[in-house]
């Protein structure tokens, strides 16, 4: 399975969301990642969608995107044209010892410690999927209390133009 991440420009209007998240779910299609934002013009709203799906569906949602009256806009977002990242916070129980050692991961990791407490510390991390999948795997022996993910989000690299 393979896994494309979109990003569109709908008109930023009352209910957008929900025809473009209702033609995911009336199709069965489903969506591993979903973030929107106003743009830098008001009237507009990117929204970056991660899809899974071999390459037929994975094309056939871009057709089903484009028939839908907000989305004036789909596009590819390439690794290598473009820049894609996420947000965790993570909860970790960490005692005097272990806070020192997931100290020492998260620096690795460019990671920020945005909370510490007797009995744990919360982290925050951004980056692409991967780094922050890589940093997750490093937390298994410790105990992870939560994890929030914004999903992911990005642009097109360079002068190029999506609207």
């Amino acid at each position: 399975m393979k896994k494309r991440i979109l990003s569109l420009l709908v008109v930023n209007s009352s209910g957008v969301l929900s025809r473009v998240s209702g033609m995911f779910s009336r199709r069965g299609y489903n969506i591993d990642s979903l973030t929107v934002g106003v743009t830098e013009d008001p009237k507009y709203s990117r929204m970056t969608v991660v899809v899974s799906g071999d390459d037929r569906t994975l094309d056939q949602i871009e057709k089903q995107l484009y028939k839908l009256e907000d989305v004036l806009q789909v596009t590819e977002l390439e690794d290598g044209v473009s820049v894609c990242r996420e947000l965790v916070l993570i909860r970790v129980k960490a005692d005097k010892t272990e806070k020192q050692q997931i100290i020492a991961v998260a620096h690795e990791f460019r990671a920020n410690i945005v909370d510490v407490a007797k009995e744990s510390l919360m982290i925050e991390l951004t980056g692409n999927m991967n780094k922050v999948n890589a940093f997750l795997s490093l937390l298994d022996g410790f105990e992870v209390m939560a994890v929030v993910r914004t999903g992911v989000t990005g642009l097109m690299r360079g002068n190029y133009s999506e609207e």
